[in-house]
């Protein structure tokens, strides 16, 4: 047994690992936002190449871990989009706006259910 599916018998570990995903998804995806709309020359070029990597990593930790990833959907949903807008945030200076707000409530209670309905 590896050391993720170790972590991921774990909620808290999958929490954890999921989080992870998430992050390198959505930092992976502004990498090619950089890479088509707000760099050019090399710099094109290390974004898209960075780009690469880091969803190549994403990959990897969402895929290693022998988990039913369809019973983790709900709140790996609900992990991107909130991974996503805080990287909004930071990297290109863009906060939420109201329909977002609004939105990823929507998202969020998705989630839950999906995570927490019995049945």
């Amino acid at each position: 047994m590896n050391i993720l599916d170790r972590l991921v018998a774990n909620p808290l570990g999958a929490l954890g690992v999921l989080t992870l995903a998430a992050f390198l998804e959505a930092y992976g995806d502004s990498f090619f936002q950089v890479s088509f709309y707000r760099s050019s020359g090399a710099g094109r070029v290390l974004a898209f190449v960075a780009g690469v990597a880091v969803l190549a990593a994403y990959g990897s930790v969402v895929n290693v871990p022998r988990w039913d990833f369809g019973k983790l959907l709900g709140v790996y949903v609900v992990l991107f989009f909130l991974m996503a807008q805080v990287l909004n945030k930071i990297r290109f200076g863009q906060a939420p706006t109201a329909p977002i707000y609004a939105g990823g409530s929507l998202i969020v209670a998705g989630g839950l259910v999906i995570a927490f309905w019995k049945g």
